[in-house]
């Protein structure tokens, strides 16, 4: 018996006794797996059983050509594939490897895309619906939902004007130097229609769908539901608030619906204590952009917030995007659904380049001595949970990290201390030579130490130091010393 595992993530793996003798069920997966983040089928073991039964006396060169005969006469567009054999437990069985589609959606060539254009969901192959053969159709035609044109919508410069103004306002706010405050540019018309929230219908401007979420925004399911839970279950609702707007208010007061309801306490830096959250803020704050930024704006489906005793949870709607799979999206890699939207974001200081949020936010919840992150992927949305400490813990590591603090302010005020004391005292020192010297014509250090009641070695060590104030006669052993006339 084999596990999926043993050939890579486990929802992304089919395993096969024998091709069906109706080639369909077969290529249902095989165009699932095209529509979406690729995957392999395995030819020579028992789906129920996971018992490796191999290919027989079947040639697998001959059975390869075959399959891929099969797909490229069956499926359309052509899906590309890597056909191949492996040995597992002394059988032969033939790997069938689908890449993630660049030209979808894949369906059936003799069947309607409406019927055939499968996709993954939870491990298995599904009819695409509406929405989200929609959605293949514009991937596959290299658009972003979010710069395409809102229709019945006209065209209003002052409120284009009022959105220029606006994020170059929020630009400005969420710097932290004035070097980054120097660096942000006006934003125009023409960078509106550059990054997509304006477009042309004729020689018209015209506003997208990424200028009305981001100005009036009606859309009823382009919003944030927030909850906060008692316990870690969802049985009891302590606070719920639904958000609406412009996105980047949502964003905004969603935030702050979150820092409302974790802990907080403070931490002593130099004579002023700061607000110290229990989980890395920026990163939340990212995590949230993150979901109204990929989310599918076609998905009717609100994002949520829930806040439980134990956890944080993001829910943003919409599969994962452009073939991409959790493992490579925790790597940094990223393909974005609404490139218009994300390019703002970035503009505003919202989040950095996108694609390196995700391994920030895994890091930082590391430092904070927290259980890695989770992100997971269910039916056509998006799940991110920020585990947070137990009262007790949340206690044990703000006192941790206040000692550590108090520990170091202490080390650095004592260092500092007996660097001035040692100052001062050297000091003193050499102002007593200049003294004793100023009443002889010259001295060697052993008389110059018996005088001042130091050691000969520290007075030797202040003597080199005094270079610009004194002089020296005589050979090493016979030095003398003198002041400067």
């Amino acid at each position: 018996m084999v596990s999926k595992e043993y050939f890579g993530e486990d929802k992304k793996i089919e395993f096969k006794q024998e091709i069906p003798s109706k080639h369909e069920k077969f290529l249902k997966d095989i165009i699932a797996f095209a529509n979406t983040s690729g995957g392999k089928s395995i030819i020579g073991i028992v789906d129920e059983s996971k018992e490796v039964v191999g290919i027989g006396d079947q040639s697998p060169f001959k059975l390869s050509d075959s399959i891929s005969s099969m797909i490229s006469d069956s499926c359309t567009p052509l899906i590309e594939t890597d056909i191949y054999p492996q040995t597992v437990e002394g059988k032969t069985v033939l790997v069938v490897e689908v890449f993630p589609g660049k030209h979808r959606p894949y369906y059936l060539a003799n069947k309607t895309k409406e019927d055939t254009s499968y996709v993954r969901v939870n491990g298995t192959s599904r009819p695409a619906d509406p929405v989200t053969l929609k959605e293949l159709e514009i991937e596959g035609a290299s658009l972003s939902y979010d710069s395409m044109q809102e229709i019945g919508v006209d065209y209003d410069e002052n409120k284009a004007l009022e959105l220029c103004r606006v994020v170059k306002e929020i630009a400005l706010s969420n710097c932290e130097t004035e070097d980054e405050k120097l660096a942000v540019k006006d934003m125009t018309i023409g960078k509106l229609e550059d990054m997509g929230f304006l477009c042309r219908s004729g020689r018209d401007l015209a506003p997208t769908h990424a200028f009305s979420l981001m100005t009036d925004n009606h859309s009823r399911f382009a919003k944030i539901q927030c909850a906060l839970f008692k316990g870690n279950d969802r049985d009891l609702f302590i606070d719920k608030k639904e958000f609406e707007g412009p996105i980047y208010e949502q964003l905004s007061d969603a935030f702050q619906f979150i820092l409302k309801h974790i802990n907080i306490g403070a931490k002593v830096d130099g004579l002023y204590s700061k607000d110290v959250y229990e989980l890395p803020i920026k990163s939340i704050r990212e995590m949230v952009a993150n979901a109204v930024i990929h989310r599918s704006y076609l998905v009717e489906s609100k994002i949520q917030i829930s806040i439980f005793d134990d956890r944080i949870e993001v829910v943003s709607p919409g599969m994962l995007y452009g073939g991409m799979d959790i493992a490579t999206m925790k790597t940094g890699r990223s393909k974005c659904r609404n490139q218009a939207i994300a390019d703002m974001f970035q503009y505003m200081h919202i989040v950095e380049a996108w694609g390196t949020g995700i391994p920030r936010i895994i890091k930082s919840c590391k430092q904070y001595g927290l259980q890695e992150p989770v992100f997971e992927e269910f039916g056509d949305g998006i799940k991110v949970t920020v585990y947070r400490l137990n009262t007790a813990e949340a206690v044990e590591q703000a006192n941790k990290r206040t000692v550590e603090q108090a520990n170091k302010r202490t080390s650095e005020q004592a260092d500092n201390q007996v660097n001035s004391q040692t100052r001062n005292k050297t000091s003193e020192t050499r102002d007593k030579i200049k003294e004793f010297l100023e009443t002889v014509n010259d001295a060697s250090s052993a008389e110059i130490a018996e005088a001042i009641g130091l050691s000969q070695s520290r007075t030797r060590a202040i003597l080199s130091e005094m270079a610009d104030e004194i002089e020296t006669t005589g050979s090493t052993s016979n030095r003398r010393y003198r002041k400067k006339k």
